[in-house]
C-alpha cells in the first residue's frame, strides 16, 4: 500500500533506539542526524516536502522542515529531537528501547520529546488526501536541551513561515502561553595570590567575592520588588547562586574565585538589559576592592516568552482542551518561533515531571487524546 509508514508505537520505538544526546559536555554530545533522517523518510513517504538543514559547522546535527501543502500562513507542529544525557544503570529498563508497562511508554525521550513526533505524524495522516488551504509543517529541531542552536539558526534564516506554531513539549495537553527566560552566568574575581601569613602580600579574591555575592543578592531583591507576575507559581524573577570555586590551599591568599548563577526573568524583562545592569553594578565594586570582576555567559540566553491571552491560537487551544492557558517554569523554543512571526503556544502530551530522569515515560492515556487535538488544530488552521 502506498503512503504507509510504521505504526505509531513502531515509530516511537525506532526513534528511541537512536541516541541523540545534546550536551554542553563533549563526552556526552552525539548529534541528532539519524533521528532527523528517520523522520524525513517517513514524512517523505507520506507526501511531505522535506528539507534537512544541517547546523552551521556541525553536519552531525540538523533541523528538519517537512511541509504538506502550499501557500501562506498555515500551522507548525514543532518539537526537538535531542535528549539529555542519561545513566543507564539508574534505569529499570533499557532507556534506548520502548518498554510498555502499567499503561506507560518508557524510554529516553518518550515524553521529552521524541514521543511527540509519531503522534503528530499519526494526526497528519488524516489530511494526506485533503486539499489544504494552508500548509501543515512538522518541524524537528536540534540541540534544544543545551544551546537551542537549532531554533536559533531557524530564526536567523527566517524559516519556516506560518501563522501559528504549537510546540509539543510535555504539558499534559494543557495550553501554555508564558514561560520565564533563562540566563546562566559566571562571575569571575581575579585578585592577587600571596603567602597567607601576610595579607598585604596579596588581594584575596574569595573575600572580594563575598562582597560581589552580597551585591548580586541585593540586585535580586530589587528585581523581585520591581517585577511580579501572580500567574506564575513563583511570581518573581529568580536568581540562584549555583556553585563557587576559588583558591587552592589554606595557607595561600586566594588569587581567583568564580561563581555560577542562574537568572530566570519574567515576561516583560529582557536578558540583555539585565546583564548590562548587573555589569554596571559590578564595576564600582571592582574599583573599590581593587580586583578584576568579569561576567561571561555559560549558555546562550533564552528570552522570556509570552503569547497574548486574547490570541486566536490561545483561545482555540483553550476551547479544544477545556483548560485555560497557563505559565510554566521551564524554558522552550517558543521565543524563537515568535521571532519568525508566528503566534505560538506550548502544548503536548506527557508530563514535564517525567523529563530528565531515569524511567522517563509517557502515559498511554494521553496518546490518542493528543492525536485528536492535533487533528483538530490541523483541520482548523490548514483546511
Amino acid at each position: 500500500m502506498p503512503n504507509t509508514v510504521p505504526s505509531l508505537l513502531s515509530m516511537l520505538k525506532e526513534l528511541l533506539s537512536e541516541i541523540s544526546v545534546s550536551s554542553t559536555s563533549a563526552q556526552w554530545d552525539t548529534g541528532n542526524i539519524k533521528v532527523i533522517e528517520k523522520l524525513s523518510g517517513w514524512l517523505t513517504t507520506l507526501g511531505f516536502n522535506c528539507e534537512i538543514m544541517p547546523l552551521d559547522g556541525n553536519p552531525n546535527k540538523a533541523n528538519l522542515i517537512a511541509t504538506l501543502g502550499n501557500g501562506p500562513g498555515g500551522l507548525v507542529l514543532a518539537g526537538h529531537t535531542d535528549t539529555v544525557p542519561f545513566n543507564e544503570e539508574r534505569w529499570d529498563m533499557n532507556p534506548l528501547t520502548l518498554t510498555e508497562r502499567d499503561n506507560k511508554l518508557f524510554g529516553l525521550g518518550s515524553t521529552d520529546m521524541k514521543g511527540f513526533f509519531p503522534i503528530a505524524i499519526e494526526a497528519a495522516k488524516d489530511f494526506l488526501d485533503k486539499p489544504l488551504e494552508e500548509p501543515l509543517i512538522i518541524l524537528a529541531t536540534a540541540d534544544e536541551e543545551s544551546s537551542m542552536d537549532g531554533a536559533r539558526q531557524l530564526a536567523a534564516q527566517g524559516a519556516p513561515k506560518a501563522r501559528f506554531a504549537v510546540i509539543g513539549e510535555p504539558t499534559d495537553l494543557k495550553p501554555i502561553r508564558m514561560h520565564k527566560g533563562m540566563m546562566m552566568q559566571a562571575v569571575t574575581v581575579i585578585g592577587r595570590a600571596g603567602h597567607s601569613s601576610n595579607p598585604s602580600l596579596g588581594n584575596n579574591a574569595m573575600e572580594a567575592m563575598h562582597v560581589v555575592m552580597s551585591g548580586i543578592l541585593a540586585f535580586r531583591a530589587e528585581l523581585q520588588q520591581r517585577y511580579q507576575n501572580p500567574l506564575f507559581e513563583v511570581a518573581v524573577p529568580t536568581l540562584n547562586l549555583g556553585c563557587i570555586h576559588g583558591g587552592d590551599n589554606p595557607n595561600r591568599i586566594c588569587g581567583q574565585c568564580e561563581m555560577h548563577f542562574d537568572l530566570r526573568a519574567l515576561p516583560g524583562m529582557n536578558n540583555d538589559e539585565l546583564q548590562a545592569e548587573l555589569q554596571q553594578r559590578l564595576q564600582p565594586l571592582a574599583e573599590q576592592l581593587k580586583v578584576n570582576i568579569s561576567l561571561r555567559a555559560l549558555i546562550k540566553n533564552v528570552q522570556p516568552f509570552e503569547q497574548s491571552a486574547d490570541s486566536e491560537l490561545v483561545k482555540f487551544a483553550e476551547k479544544l482542551t477545556g483548560h485555560s492557558a497557563e505559565p510554566v517554569a521551564f524554558a522552550t523554543e517558543a521565543p524563537f518561533m515568535q521571532q519568525l512571526g508566528m503566534d505560538t503556544i506550548v502544548m503536548g502530551p506527557g508530563s514535564i515531571d517525567q523529563a530528565h530522569q531515569p524511567n522517563e515515560f509517557m502515559s498511554t492515556s494521553q496518546v490518542q487524546p493528543a492525536v485528536n487535538i492535533f487533528k483538530q488544530l490541523i483541520a482548523n488552521y490548514c483546511l
